[in-house]
C-alpha cells in the first residue's frame, strides 16, 4: 500500500527567534499532517542543529512543551509523526541529542539518543552525552531504523538497525553544503547496503555561518533517489510503496550472503 511522505525541509537560520520558528515550524508542520501519512523533521530544528548555545539555552525534558506540541499535532491529524530532534535535557542533568517519534493517536513510540555525536573536540560534542541504544519501530513505511545525521558516516549502525528487522530508514540531519556531496552518495550507499528505503531531512540556512545543505532525500532500496530537495525551505511530498524493501531483498537476497556480523 502506497504511503505519502512530507519531509520538511526547515531554514533554520540563527537570524530567526527560536520562539518564532517554534510556532511557524508547527504550524508548517499540522498543515503537512493535514496531507501526508508520515511526517519528518529535520535534526535540532528548533535552535539549529550548530547552534550549540541556544540548544544549552532550549533544552527541555522529554515530557517539555515541544514535545507535546508535537504530540498534539500527531493526534488532532492522525498522522504518524518524526518529530525530528531537540536538545533533551535528562533528570541526571546530561543533555542528548533526541529524535522522537509518534503515531496518530499522539503516543510518543519511540525515542532515539543519537549515537555518533559530531564536532570532535567542538560542536555538539562539548554539551551532548552519546546515546547507546538502537531504535526501530513499526509505522506506515514498515519497521523504520531511526538515526541522525553524522549517524550517516556510520555504516556498521544502519546494519545493526537491518539485523533488527528494519527495512526503512529514517535520518534527521542537519547536514552542512561545504559536505553535502557525502551526504548525498551515503544516503544512497545505505540504502543500496541495506536494500531499505533511506527517507533524510535535512535544513537550510545560515547557522552563525555555517551554510546548511538541504537535499533532503527519498531513496528506494535498490538505491535509486525517487525524490529530492533543492537548497531553499520547502516540503517534499513523496510517494513511496514500503513492501518495496522486501520484494527487492527476496528477488536479490544479498543479505543473507553476511559472513561479518
Amino acid at each position: 500500500m502506497a504511503c505519502k511522505i512530507a519531509l520538511l525541509q526547515i531554514d533554520c537560520s540563527t537570524s530567526e527567534e527560536v520562539s518564532a520558528r517554534v510556532a511557524r515550524v508547527l504550524a508548517m508542520t499540522a498543515e503537512a499532517a493535514a496531507q501526508a501519512d508520515v511526517v519528518v523533521l529535520p535534526e535540532l530544528w528548533n535552535t539549529g542543529a550548530f547552534n550549540v548555545d541556544g540548544a544549552r539555552e532550549n533544552a527541555e525534558p522529554i515530557d517539555g512543551e515541544l514535545v507535546s506540541a508535537l504530540s498534539a499535532i500527531a493526534l488532532a491529524h492522525g498522522v504518524w509523526l518524526h518529530g525530528g530532534s531537540f536538545c533533551e535535557r535528562a533528570d541526571t542533568g546530561e543533555h542528548f541529542n533526541t529524535s522522537v517519534v509518534f503515531a496518530p493517536d499522539g503516543v510518543l513510540v519511540g525515542s532515539y539518543r543519537k549515537i555518533h555525536l559530531f564536532g570532535f573536540s567542538e560542536g555538539e560534542t562539548t554539551l551532548m552525552t552519546a546515546g547507546e541504544e538502537l531504535l526501530v519501530v513499526d509505522t506506515p513505511l514498515g519497521p523504520t531504523g531511526i538515526a541522525t545525521c553524522y549517524d550517516l558516516r556510520f555504516p556498521e549502525l544502519f546494519r545493526a538497525l537491518t539485523q533488527g528487522e528494519a527495512t526503512a530508514f529514517v535520518l534527521a540531519s542537519g547536514w552542512p553544503d561545504k559536505r553535502i556531496a557525502h551526504w548525498d552518495a551515503l544516503l544512497v550507499a545505505r540504502a543500496i547496503e541495506n536494500q531499505a528505503w533511506m527517507i533524510a531531512c535535512n535544513e537550510v540556512g545560515d547557522q552563525d555561518g555555517v551554510i546548511l545543505g538541504g537535499h533532503s532525500t527519498v531513496v528506494n532500496p535498490k538505491g535509486e533517489v525517487v525524490a529530492r530537495a533543492g537548497t531553499d525551505e520547502e516540503v517534499l511530498y513523496v510517494d513511496i510503496d514500503p513492501a518495496e524493501a522486501t520484494r527487492w531483498r527476496a528477488d536479490f537476497p544479498v543479505l543473507k550472503d553476511i559472513r561479518l556480523t
